[in-house]
């Protein structure tokens, strides 16, 4: 129970997708230019970057059962609140909150997972959370996109106040503590934190979630602005490949596969390497750590390319502007295979499984 309630809090979270074809929406109805409406992303994910740490600790010390159903409840009341907003700066101050709510989520489900299998289904286990990522992103552009033209774009945001009440409160009934959550804790030291294994794992979740976010920040504006799509048929295209080859973006469809088919490959192992590399007394720390390297990318992806972006549009135009994104994003990803081809020292798992 405790990897399935894992995984639907995971899937839940990563419904976040379905804003990004929202924020043309957005921008228009608040009358805010493309590249500023990037603090809608980036007050979320610096929030949840933090807290998904500050949850893992936590977790440590009370079991990450409590930590994860308060996470639940707090994004519940939130997603009601966004109903109510009536101003730019109301809805970045509810994103704020909502990214607190994320990150305890986010940065104790890898905890419920390891802690409540023997260590060699921990990969499985992690396999299955990280599926509900995947379902979360795959499903929400699509979503959201039917939202926005029917009602909206509150209604993005508004949807899963009823999903997350209904998971808290099966959360709230199946588990206080998970069964061998918070062994005896063992304090987190500097020198657990520049081991080679979880520098490795943070710096290329770093540089992962970095190229994907500029993706997920401008494609919408592409979608919808430049190739005046609908939000319900943009959010088709940015999941669905031959729908995007039927439609007016061939070429972007195909890679906007390739992206998601190469972060899928990446992220189980990665998740599993760092949570790896940790004791079972630090299990949430080690979720935390996790999540605190992809969403530092996700932020620094978001704001590098917004800045480029804004840069190069007064002078080149749209779609130049945004090659020139791309391409920055595709460097990033490089450099990122040219970290995983280095020489590494090898290093012993300390208590987990990645199998």
């Amino acid at each position: 129970m405790p990897v399935l309630l894992a995984a639907l809090g995971a899937l839940l979270v990563s419904l976040d997708s379905a804003i990004n074809i929202a924020l043309p929406a957005m921008a228009s109805a608040f009358g805010v230019a493309p590249a500023a409406i990037r603090w809608v992303i980036i007050c979320y994910v610096l929030t949840y970057a933090c807290t998904a740490f500050a949850a893992g600790l936590l977790a440590d010390r009370l079991g990450p059962g409590p930590v994860f159903t308060v996470g639940l409840w707090l994004c519940a009341a939130t997603f009601v609140g966004y109903a109510l907003a009536s101003s730019y700066g109301q809805v970045l101050l509810l994103r704020v909150i909502q990214g607190m709510g994320s990150g305890m989520v986010y940065g104790t489900a890898p905890a419920l997972v390891t802690l409540s299998l023997p260590p060699a289904r921990h990969g499985r286990g992690l396999g299955t959370m990280s599926l509900g990522i995947g379902v979360g992103l795959g499903v929400g552009p699509v979503l959201g996109g039917l939202l926005v033209d029917g009602f909206g774009w509150p209604a993005a945001f508004v949807f899963r106040a009823p999903l997350f009440l209904i998971l808290a409160l099966l959360a709230l009934t199946r588990f206080g503590r998970v069964a061998g959550a918070a062994p005896t804790p063992r304090r987190l030291a500097v020198a657990d934190l520049l081991r080679l294994p979880v520098l490795g794992a943070g710096t290329l979740a770093f540089l992962s979630q970095y190229a994907q976010f500029a993706v997920w920040l401008l494609m919408p504006f592409f979608l919808v602005t430049a190739r005046g799509l609908s939000p319900s048929v943009g959010g088709v295209v940015f999941v669905v490949t031959p729908l995007a080859i039927a439609l007016a973006a061939p070429l972007v469809g195909a890679a906007m596969a390739l992206v998601g088919f190469g972060a899928g490959l990446f992220q189980v192992p990665n998740l599993a390497l760092m949570m790896a590399a940790f004791p079972p007394a630090q299990q949430g720390a080690a979720g935390g750590l996790a999540f605190l390297g992809r969403t530092l990318g996700s932020a620094v992806g978001v704001q590098a390319t917004a800045l480029l972006f804004d840069a190069r549009l007064p002078r080149d135009g749209f779609l130049a502007a945004f090659h020139a994104a791309f391409h920055a994003a595709g460097l990033v990803c490089v450099l990122a295979v040219g970290l995983v081809l280095l020489p590494a020292r090898s290093s012993a798992p300390r208590g987990v499984s990645v199998r």
